[in-house]
């Protein structure tokens, strides 16, 4: 297992850095340092590994979000820890990536979707409520559907749009939209926490 996770890791590596449809498998094996024989012996095909890789890759950082909002003492920090870690995310992320990945590996997109939807809209439509407890997020929000709309919004830089028109604009639009559909949901006691946490967590180095 451990010799296929150091795979999965170098391939995502190469997949977020250019993209799906150019890298090989003869390119993936050259970054692991095995064989393409070897790579063979653990993966059948090149869409075994994007499927492999993007299923992996998510795990890593549904985790890391995940431990952020149960570290976390509210909701607010919950969701600028969060930010940042994407802000890391989208800073290496090759902008043309996730359209690649849908046109030419639709069967892992649709399981990326499907797992966005079962898993990542849950703990957003969590951590809303909590805010509305906490009286952080004004209560008239709708948890489950202000939860799918933010993840639609989080999709939207890695398609053709007026928003992103070169790879260094990727991290600050991410960043914008989340700032922005924060500010949609705060309360004024919401906004002093946030503007609380923005500096250090905006900032955190994330080891994704």
């Amino acid at each position: 297992m451990e010799g296929v996770q150091f795979i999965l890791e170098g391939a995502t590596e190469l997949f977020t850095q250019y993209g799906f449809k150019t890298i090989t498998m003869d390119d993936i094996a050259r970054k692991v340092g095995i064989s393409k024989k070897t790579l063979y012996q653990h993966f059948a095909n090149k869409n075994e590994v994007v499927r492999e890789a993007v299923a992996w890759y998510k795990s890593i950082i549904t985790n890391h979000c995940c431990a952020a909002m149960e570290e976390a003492e509210n909701a607010i920090e919950a969701m600028v820890r969060i930010m940042g870690i994407f802000d890391q995310i989208n800073r290496k992320m090759n902008p043309t990536a996730m359209l690649e990945l849908e046109r030419f590996f639709s069967d892992t997109y649709k399981e990326f979707k499907e797992s966005m939807l079962e898993k990542d809209v849950e703990r957003v439509k969590e951590n809303i409520e909590q805010g509305i407890k906490e009286e952080l997020y004004r209560a008239e929000v709708d948890p489950e559907f202000m939860a799918r709309y933010r993840m639609e919004l989080s999709m939207i830089m890695y398609h053709p749009n007026l928003l992103v028109n070169d790879r260094q604009d990727m991290q600050f639009v991410g960043h914008q939209i989340s700032e922005h559909f924060l500010y949609g949901i705060m309360t004024a006691k919401g906004e002093k926490l946030y503007k609380k946490y923005k500096d250090k967590y905006s900032k955190q180095v994330s080891k994704l």
